[in-house]
C-alpha cells in the first residue's frame, strides 16, 4: 500500500511538472459555491440578482449626517452580501475621489476579492465629469489590481442572455464586472476593454424616486439593445423632501428605511418592472441603508432561494 501511495504522489507530481514544461494549463478546480450558492455556479449573470449599495463610499454612523446614504462601510457591506457598489466620482487635486480617493476605495474591495475567490462583484460607477477612460480611469484600476479580474465580454455590446454563468467567470478568474455611466461608449480614444458603456447595456428606471410604492418605467438608457434584452436595476433607495417647495430638497429617507428594505417592498417594486424584461427579476436592487431591514433575504427570494 504505501509502494502504490508513493507512486500514485510521483505520478501526480510528473504529471504537474510535464504540464508546466509543455506550457500546459492545469484544470482549474471548479467552484463549488458561487455568491454563497452552489445553485448560482451553472446560472447566467444575466439571470442573477445581486444586491446593491447606492452611494456605498457614503457612510456615516451619525444619525445627524443627513446626506449619508450607508451607515456602515464598504467592507462592511460586502461581508454582509452586498454584490453591487455604486459610487459618483469627481476629480479633486489631480485624482478621482469618492469622499476618499478611488484608489483606497478599490484598495479596500481587491482585498475582499482577494479573500473571497468564489464571489462575482459589479461595480457602477459614474463619470460625471466625463473624465477620459483611458488616462484617468484605467490607471487607477491598474494600480488596484483590479484590472487582472475584470471581466472583458467577447462583443463590445452585451444583451442580457450572453454573458457567463457565475461558475465560469469565477473559473476564469474574470469575476469584476464594471460599468461606467458616460464615456466608456467614446470612440475618440482607445478603447477601455474591461470598463463597459452601462447605459447600453443596463437600463435603470426612476433615480431618487420619493413614493413608497415605487412605481417603475424604464428611466435611464442608451440602447442600441431594447430594455428586455439589457440587464436592469431598480433604484429601491427612497428620499424625502425636506423642502417641498420647486425642486425641493431631498435627502435619503432614513426614518422608512425598515419597511422601505422589507422583503415585501422590494418584491413589489420588482414585480412593477417585470413587464419590461419579460416577467423577469431585475438585476440589481440598489439600496440606501444596506444594514437596515431585509434586503439580502429579498434578493435571496428574488434568486429562488427561501432558506
Amino acid at each position: 500500500m504505501f509502494s502504490s501511495l508513493r507512486l500514485a504522489a510521483l505520478a501526480s507530481v510528473s504529471l504537474v511538472f510535464a504540464s508546466s514544461a509543455l506550457g500546459l494549463a492545469l484544470p482549474q478546480k471548479r467552484a463549488q459555491l458561487c455568491n454563497g450558492h452552489a445553485e448560482l455556479c451553472d446560472r447566467k449573470y444575466g439571470n442573477v440578482t445581486f444586491l446593491g449599495s447606492h452611494d456605498s463610499f457614503a457612510f456615516s454612523g451619525n444619525p445627524f449626517a443627513l446626506a449619508r446614504t450607508q451607515e456602515v462601510d464598504v467592507k462592511a457591506q460586502l461581508t454582509m452580501g452586498v454584490r453591487m457598489l455604486q459610487a459618483q466620482s469627481h476629480m479633486n487635486n489631480k485624482e478621482l475621489h469618492f469622499c476618499h480617493t478611488i484608489a483606497a476605495y478599490l484598495h479596500k474591495v481587491k482585498r475582499f476579492l482577494d479573500r473571497h475567490p468564489n464571489e462575482v462583484l459589479t461595480l457602477v460607477f459614474t463619470n460625471p465629469e466625463n473624465l477620459s477612460v483611458s488616462d484617468v480611469w484605467k490607471p487607477v484600476f491598474d494600480k488596484s489590481g483590479v484590472t487582472d479580474m475584470a471581466y472583458v465580454p467577447p462583443q463590445p455590446i452585451m444583451s442580457r442572455d450572453d454573458w457567463p454563468t457565475l461558475g465560469e467567470m469565477i473559473e476564469s478568474g474574470k469575476r469584476v464586472v464594471i460599468f461606467l455611466d458616460q464615456g466608456a461608449e467614446s470612440r475618440t480614444e482607445p478603447a477601455v476593454e474591461f470598463i463597459l458603456p452601462q447605459f447600453q447595456m443596463l437600463w435603470e428606471d426612476k433615480f431618487d424616486p420619493t413614493s413608497a410604492t415605487f412605481p417603475c418605467k424604464v428611466d435611464r438608457t442608451a440602447g442600441p439593445l431594447a430594455p428586455n434584452q439589457q440587464l436592469s436595476l431598480i433604484n429601491h433607495n427612497l428620499n424625502a423632501n425636506i423642502f417641498p417647495i420647486g425642486r425641493g430638497i431631498l435627502i435619503p429617507d432614513r426614518l422608512h428605511s425598515p419597511l422601505t428594505n422589507g422583503v415585501n417592498s422590494i418584491l413589489d417594486h420588482s414585480a412593477h418592472c417585470a413587464q419590461y424584461v419579460e416577467d423577469r427579476n431585475p438585476n440589481f436592487v440598489m439600496l440606501d441603508f444596506v444594514n437596515v431591514g431585509q434586503g439580502v433575504e429579498a434578493v435571496n427570494r428574488l434568486n429562488g432561494f427561501t432558506y
